[in-house]
C-alpha cells in the first residue's frame, strides 16, 4: 500500500517550473492534417531511431495520427514561436490551429513540415501506449534534419530563449 498520489494542481505547477524544448507535431493523411504544439517529446532509440511525442487523448490529432499513420515532430527555433501559438490555439493573428497562418515545406513523407526548424523528424507511427489522460506515439524515424536555430524553450507558462554566456 503506497502513499497517496500528488494533487493534480501541485503536479502541474511544479512540472511548469520544468524547462522543455518545444515542438510541434504535425500529421497528414486519410484522416486529414493536424498540427499541436507539444512539449513532451523524447528520443527512445537510435537503433532502431526511435522518438516519442505524448497528446492528451481529448485532442483531435490523436484519432489523425493513429488513422494517419505518419507524423513529424518540429523542433522549434526560437523565430518560431508564432507557429507554436497557432498550434497551441493561441495565435497572435489568423485562426487557431490554421495551416494557412504559416509557410510549410513537404518532407519525404508528405508531412506538413517547419522551414528553418531546429530540427525535424518525419516518423511512422510504431506504437502507442495510453498513460493517464495522455496517448504515448512512438515513432519510427524514416527521415531527420537538422537546421541550425536556437531552441524555443517552454519553462514558467511562458516561451523562452536559451542565454550563452562565456566562462563560468
Amino acid at each position: 500500500m503506497g502513499k497517496a498520489p500528488v494533487a493534480a494542481e501541485d503536479f502541474i505547477a511544479a512540472m511548469g517550473l520544468a524547462a522543455t524544448g518545444v515542438s510541434l507535431v504535425t500529421t497528414d493523411g486519410p484522416l486529414g492534417r493536424y498540427g499541436l504544439t507539444v512539449s513532451a517529446v523524447s528520443s527512445v532509440s537510435a537503433e532502431p531511431p526511435l522518438v516519442l511525442v505524448c497528446i492528451n487523448r481529448k485532442s483531435p490529432a490523436v484519432a489523425a495520427l493513429d488513422g494517419n499513420g505518419l507524423f513529424a515532430v518540429n523542433l522549434l527555433g526560437a523565430e518560431n514561436r508564432a507557429y507554436a501559438e497557432t498550434f497551441s490555439g493561441r495565435p497572435r493573428a489568423g485562426r487557431p490551429f490554421d495551416f494557412g497562418n504559416h509557410t510549410w515545406l513537404e518532407g519525404a513523407t508528405g508531412l506538413p513540415l517547419v522551414r528553418d526548424a531546429t530540427a525535424v523528424f518525419e516518423c511512422e507511427t510504431h506504437q502507442h501506449v495510453d498513460a493517464g489522460t495522455h496517448r504515448i506515439f512512438i515513432g519510427r524515424v524514416v527521415a531527420a534534419h537538422r537546421g541550425s536555430a536556437e531552441p524555443l524553450v517552454y519553462c514558467n507558462r511562458a516561451f523562452r530563449r536559451i542565454v550563452h554566456h562565456e566562462g563560468n
